[in-house]
């Protein structure tokens, strides 16, 4: 049985070699396993890229990819997916908070039976904002995307190849990986593991990144929101249509009633700011299909270290 690590890199120079370390340590403990690690460099500023091709000339068992611009994360994962050759692939984080040395509770379930198997946190070690930003993600993906609500979602994740192989057939741009896996199988569960705080530095969502994340989310794997936009629509224009009745009705039952200006223009307002809105979501789903079109890409490989030898 082989396992295959994935691990996106951005502006982890201080804590990559430990994480690949504890995965070493690890697996060398799980003598029953072989394994490979994808460490997928998503053009990180610093000196990532040097740590991951002296990890790779040391360990011939470590493939590197060097991506030729940033792309995000999801984007890494799949980009390493592409090079993955063992029976289930496990996905972690580069920063040492999600803990290599407690992979075996994550392999243990996939040999349970479950296809996929997501850690969870009794004690998460983010900052106040991620933790706003993760908890707004797990309700965006139980309304567009059907989650389950009792299943929790994180970026330490083991899953067998199949899913994979599944999940790598998504060619177009954006990909959003807990869509993918929720569209291939509903056979998943989780495992409590420890949430470390991080070795070093911030983490590198920002709020643009996260709203980005969220609207890549419902747009490429739901239309929800087109559906909540049409629902809207029917129910303000329902309103609108009550208070017509009622000014007509009271304008006749009291012909000096002077039609309030401030209510006509707080309507049109409301009517305006509903039609952009919904102008602006059609908008985002027609240019996602257009950046489709064009085949985008989901991500540029610059360089690749290992991959013929392994």
């Amino acid at each position: 049985m082989k396992i295959s690590f994935v691990i996106p890199c951005y502006r982890s120079e201080n804590t990559l070699e430990a994480v690949v370390n504890e995965i070493k340590e690890k697996m060398a403990s799980l003598q029953s396993y072989e394994y490979e690690i994808i460490l997928v460099n998503d053009c990180s500023p610093d000196n990532t890229f040097a740590v991951i091709q002296k990890l790779c000339t040391e360990n011939r068992n470590i493939i590197g990819l060097d991506h030729a611009k940033n792309f995000g994360q999801h984007a890494a994962l799949m980009a390493g997916f592409h090079y993955v050759t063992g029976d289930m692939v496990v996905c972690l984080d580069d920063d040492g908070q999600t803990p290599a040395d407690e992979v075996d509770k994550l392999l243990d379930k996939i040999k349970e039976g479950y296809d996929v198997v997501y850690a969870s946190y009794d004690s998460k070690r983010h900052s106040a904002f991620r933790n706003i930003g993760s908890n707004l993600n797990r309700k965006m993906t139980e309304v567009m995307l059907g989650k389950p609500k009792e299943l929790y979602i994180s970026s330490y994740f083991a899953a067998k190849r199949f899913v994979v192989e599944e999940m790598v057939k998504y060619r177009n741009a954006y990909p959003y990986v807990i869509g993918l896996v929720l569209r291939t199988t509903k056979n998943i569960c989780n495992v409590t593991v420890e949430h470390r705080d991080r070795m070093d530095g911030t983490s590198g969502y920002s709020f643009k990144k996260l709203v980005a994340l969220w609207i890549n989310g419902f747009t490429s794997f739901s239309v929800v929101p087109l559906r909540i936009a049409s629902y809207s629509g029917g129910f303000v224009a329902f309103i609108g249509f009550l208070y017509a009745v009622y000014t007509v009705i009271a304008k006749i039952c009291d012909p000096n009633r002077v039609i309030g200006w401030s209510s006509t223009i707080a309507a049109m307002m409301i009517l305006g700011g509903m039609i952009l809105l919904v102008l602006g979501m059609i908008g985002e789903y027609i240019g996602r299909i257009y950046i489709s079109l064009n085949n985008s890409p989901q991500y540029v490989v610059r360089t690749v270290i290992n991959h013929e030898e392994v």
